[in-house]
């Protein structure tokens, strides 16, 4: 595949520029561009390996000659930055020196037979993408996100995923009631109540409801739910972290397949 023609910007008013600043920087710009912005070479390597082509690739003045070869025809465009325009357009204290703007996926309908991992409104970006990892290392395909959840595609997010976004069926913006079309059983964690996990036996395919933060699993959720979970915590601690627990409940699940 041969290298597409070259576009070098230096100014920081260029059109391409304001639109990627805004990818990089803004949570949910992606929903208005229809585009997503993956900065660093493990990213970008990451959507290569699954035989995606970006939109762009976008390269530091200084690293494009290094790894030119390498990403030469990973993208139908090529724009080559200023260093400092670079670094001005990154969301990162340390900004990466490569980026791949990709189209975003056309808005996806729910699996109803899904192993499936629910986020109900769980708000951090570093815990988000850290249950988009587990998700995808333990066999989950599809990740359902009820409004009020960190969004799937914003940078940070994509960022903790590492390249799990692109192993996964997700969809967000959904109403809880939204899950009644799933036909596989819906699981819920609880800290004092339900069946310890050990001990419990565990559907598959199945859909695993992780929840805020602060407040758990809804009341509506949970009482949509055929098994309430709980980990035990001999240790003595009031609850996990979110992303801890996901990651304990997907392990049992794939151990129990």
């Amino acid at each position: 595949m041969t290298v597409p023609p070259i576009i070098a910007i230096h100014s920081r008013e260029n059109p391409f520029v304001k639109d990627l600043r805004r990818l990089a920087q803004d949570t949910t710009a992606y929903r208005k561009q229809g585009r997503v912005w993956l900065e660093g070479d493990h990213l970008c390597r990451a959507a290569v390996e699954r035989g995606m082509r970006a939109a762009v690739a976008v390269f530091s003045e200084s690293f494009w000659p290094l790894v030119q070869q390498e990403f030469g025809s990973s993208a139908i465009k090529i724009v080559v930055l200023a260093d400092s325009l670079f670094a001005d357009v990154s969301g990162l204290e340390s900004p990466a020196r490569m980026g791949f703007v990709m189209d975003l996926p056309a808005p996806p309908a729910v699996q109803p037979g899904a192993a499936t991992l629910v986020l109900d409104r769980v708000q951090d970006a570093g815990n988000v993408g850290s249950i988009l990892r587990s998700a995808s290392a333990f066999g989950f395909s599809q990740v359902l996100a009820i409004k009020g959840s960190a969004a799937l595609w914003s940078p940070k997010v994509v960022r903790a995923g590492m390249g799990a976004h692109f192993a996964l069926h997700l969809v967000e913006g959904l109403e809880a009631q939204d899950l009644e079309m799933l036909q596989v059983p819906l699981l819920v964690t609880h800290v004092h109540g339900g069946a310890q996990l050990h001990q419990a036996v565990l559907p598959w395919p199945c859909a695993w409801v992780m929840g805020h933060e602060g407040q758990g699993v809804s009341s509506e959720l949970e009482g949509m739910a055929s098994q309430r979970i709980r980990i035990a915590q001999p240790g003595g601690e009031e609850s996990l972290n979110v992303a801890a627990a996901a990651a304990i409940c997907l392990h049992a699940s794939a151990a129990a397949r």
